[in-house]
């Protein structure tokens, strides 16, 4: 008499010939299973051995290349001076929330002036020529023109105007130099995402009775908007870091304050501790726009609505 898997107690490789699995008393890996996860486990801990080794022997001779240099007693003086560190640090943080500040309210206006370009430059007909023809020389030139001499255009020459009931603030006036620079920036995202979404789309909202606008409202930019999630987060990780170019008119934020104390000591050390506060607020943000990515990846991969 021939006995089945199950009687004779043998199992296949995933271990669902095992008699308890049979009698419903719970799953029992096979043996072979057993030894593959234990081998994946010892590989796994072999890289992250080898990962951490290799990253100290790194870390040890960019260290001793450092400190082994000829000038590096001066420049630990100059650049890595605890006291300047601890003086500084408070006024930098003060100043930090001026930065904050700017990216909350400049990635707004960016978010909503891009949209608005990016829709002009897609309208479709001829009678919306002279409007694309607008929304395509600001992109080109804001894009064009160097975000600094940009700073240094709005900061420095509309005071010397003179307008009336003009502002010459200069956190007001380097705010708008930073919206209308990446403004064109972020218009381009918007555009890609809008030309993205296939003709049909439109054509079915079309069908269904919706305008050409309720099509663009609620069948495009939903669809375009999502699509460019991870491009449009890089932007206001920059425009982040481009706040800081906003002392160039006076405004106190990080990294002036930082300059004060280094134009007074002539010690470089604030400089040092302002990088090290902007790294520590942009590293969240980025780290938050590489989770968005590989989360639309896997959607992506796996069939999923963007």
């Amino acid at each position: 008499m021939t006995l089945t898997k199950a009687e004779s107690g043998e199992e296949d490789a995933d271990g669902k010939g095992d008699p308890a699995a049979a009698n419903g008393d719970g799953y029992v890996p096979s043996q072979r299973r057993i030894e593959r996860e234990a081998y994946k486990r010892a590989r796994s801990r072999r890289a992250t051995a080898i990962a951490a080794l290799s990253t100290l022997a790194t870390g040890v001779v960019l260290y001793l290349v450092v400190v082994n240099a000829p000038g590096w007693e001066r420049t630990k003086g100059t650049f890595f001076d605890w006291g300047y560190a601890r003086e500084a640090f408070p006024k930098v943080l003060e100043g930090l929330w001026l930065n904050v500040r700017l990216l909350l309210i400049c990635g707004v206006a960016v978010l909503v002036l891009g949209m608005l370009i990016a829709v002009a430059r897609t309208l479709r007909g001829p009678v919306f020529f002279p409007l694309r023809f607008l929304a395509a020389a600001y992109t080109d030139f804001f894009r064009g023109l160097p975000l600094i001499i940009n700073l240094m255009i709005v900061v420095l020459g509309v005071p010397a105007l003179r307008l009336q009931g003009v502002t010459v603030d200069p956190v007001l006036l380097g705010g708008t130099a930073l919206t209308l620079t990446y403004s064109a920036y972020v218009a381009e995202v918007f555009r890609a995402g809008i030309e993205s979404i296939h003709p049909s789309q439109r054509a079915a909202a079309r069908s269904l009775g919706l305008t050409n606008r309720q099509a663009l409202r609620h069948v495009v930019l939903p669809q375009a908007v999502r699509r460019q999630v991870p491009p449009l987060l890089n932007d206001l990780v920059s425009l982040q870091k481009d706040t800081g170019l906003v002392s160039i008119g006076g405004a106190v934020d990080a990294v002036r304050a930082a300059d004060i104390i280094v134009g007074r000591s002539l010690n470089y050390t604030p400089y040092i501790v302002a990088g090290l506060v902007f790294v520590a607020l942009t590293i969240p943000m980025t780290r938050f726009t590489d989770w968005v990515t590989a989360r639309m990846d896997r959607q992506r991969a796996q069939g999923g609505s963007l």
